[in-house]
């Protein structure tokens, strides 16, 4: 790669408004009637021009900022291929492959390491691993996405950069919700810049589109830039705002030691005796059953004492904790413009069934997995499927010609089944995939086994198309023709299109 190319189109540092001169697209509003318990009480997040100062919102290409350092999310190998991480690589040069390989040897989950950039205009890359999320384990993900972000900062003092370009550690890839994520990283930017802002010159929170709009709508919670903002982030800040550094403070993980061990049925002792202590990072038990190693295997304390505290079920709380989720994704769905997406023409409808359902069609070969946007495009299939699975459906799976850099890798599809609504598992009457390889079979296998066992018996794999017409008739059936054409070449000529069958389900599966 030309050297002098990378260097093309340099952003420089100063050259971006800072957030305290910044226009709001999306001027802050209370929603419905004020929280009178928040709005009454003192601000927590102030308004400090000399902070608001320090901070710049900006949507564009990372790997042309001239900050001192910038910020690659990677995995623990350090050689994770989002599209972000793979454009670092690409433009910094085969020496930062060599370095994280050679030196950097990894990084842990939570924590983040330094390398050189190389032919990149920032002088170093700081490589953060950033959570999974997982409903069951949300404090744990919550708690390992704070340490990302306070680490990086932490490394910035220590290697005294005063400019940072902060990037969006948290990914749909690994499931976190996109808005969840920012108030943790907003929210540990300022408790950081309170503290040390006078080593920092400037920290820019650099998104691409579809964090923009999250990010204009959190920041003036966190750093409101007016006492009329400042007044209104009271009634819109969530519950939970972190400690003095920004990190998540888990109410149920409170315990009361006591000086004497209270036996089941025992009137809990008067308080003066009794202390609250908050475990953040581990919940001890003092006294009693419990304290064994293996008590914390046995269930999940966080959600146990949710479900206590709220009276609900866990199973009714996890859901109710997906719907909301979800929801989310749909309404980014109905904003977006997504046409560049739908020109791929990745998913579509294909007509109905001999049981007059709908058939979806899922063209793998059109779906580039490396290059695509995945945000953006689960919230474009989202918004695709949602009015069609409230009925019966059925899914047709293209794995004609598909290849590696066709196909997510499985925590990217483990994160996708656990965020769509119950509905679709409900109402999904059959999964077919056409022309299936003896890998796909095995993967497909893992993942109906271990992740997706309530729909194992809905998935069938097709060999030929002829096969289809089983279940739908051939004018209602629009493949590809580079589809027909290869199933031509391994399957001959000899097709025997049905007229018509017998309407009676066999068990959902035709």
């Amino acid at each position: 790669m030309d050297p002098l190319g990378a260097n093309l189109g340099i952003v420089q540092v100063s050259s971006l408004v800072r957030w305290v001169n910044a226009d709001n697209p999306a001027p802050l509003a209370s929603k419905g009637a004020p929280d009178r318990t928040k709005g009454d009480r003192e601000s927590s997040f102030p308004v400090r021009k000399d902070l608001n100062s320090k901070i710049a919102l900006w949507e564009g290409d990372l790997t042309k900022l001239d900050s001192q350092a910038i910020v690659n999310s990677t995995n623990e190998a350090l050689n994770d291929r989002n599209e972000l991480s793979e454009r670092i690589h690409e433009l910094a040069g085969p020496e930062l492959a060599i370095e994280c390989r050679e030196q950097l040897q990894g990084c842990r989950t939570g924590e983040a390491k330094v390398s050189k950039a190389y032919k990149l205009p920032a002088r170093y890359v700081i490589h953060t691993v950033g959570p999974r999320y997982n409903e069951k384990y949300k404090t744990a993900a919550e708690s390992a996405l704070f340490s990302c972000y306070r680490s990086v900062l932490q490394l910035c003092r220590e290697y005294n950069l005063d400019t940072l370009g902060l990037s969006v550690i948290n990914s749909i890839r690994r499931g976190y919700p996109p808005e969840e994520g920012a108030h943790i990283a907003i929210r540990t930017v300022r408790r950081f810049l309170e503290r040390h802002g006078n080593s920092i010159d400037v920290i820019t929170f650099v998104v691409a589109n579809q964090d923009k709009a999250v990010y204009e709508s959190l920041l003036p919670l966190y750093f409101p830039r007016t006492s009329e903002e400042e007044t209104v982030a009271l009634s819109l800040l969530p519950d939970d705002i972190g400690n003095e550094e920004g990190e998540p403070v888990i109410e149920e993980r409170k315990i009361r030691i006591s000086d004497k061990p209270v036996a089941i049925g025992q009137k809990e002792p008067e308080t003066e005796n009794v202390a609250t202590i908050d475990h953040n990072d581990e919940e001890t038990e003092v006294g009693g059953v419990g304290a064994h190693a293996f008590a914390v295997m046995e269930d999940d304390h966080d959600v146990r004492r949710v479900e206590q505290l709220s009276m609900k079920p866990r199973d009714e709380t996890l859901e109710a904790e997906r719907a909301r989720r979800y929801q989310r994704w749909l309404k980014r769905s109905k904003t977006e413009n997504f046409s560049d997406i739908a020109q791929l023409r990745i998913i579509y409808q294909s007509g109905i069934d001999y049981l007059g359902r709908p058939v979806i069609v899922f063209v793998g070969k059109n779906f580039s997995a490396r290059t695509i946007d995945l945000d953006r495009a689960v919230a474009y299939f989202i918004g695709f499927l949602d009015a069609i699975v409230n009925q019966d459906y059925t899914i047709i799976f293209l794995h004609t010609l598909t290849t590696g850099d066709n196909l997510p890798d499985f925590s990217t599809l483990k994160s996708v089944y656990q965020l769509v609504d119950n509905k679709y598992r409900k109402n999904l009457r059959s999964f077919y995939i056409l022309h299936p390889t003896f890998w796909s079979k095995v993967v497909t296998w893992f993942f109906t086994t271990f992740t997706a066992s309530s729909v194992k018996q809905k998935v069938h794999h097709i060999s030929g198309v002829e096969h289809l017409y089983d279940f739908i008739a051939p004018d209602q059936l629009d493949l590809p023709a580079f589809v027909m054409d290869y199933d031509r070449r391994i399957n001959g000529l000899g097709y025997h299109a049905p007229s018509g069958r017998d309407s009676k389900d066999d068990g959902g599966t035709l």
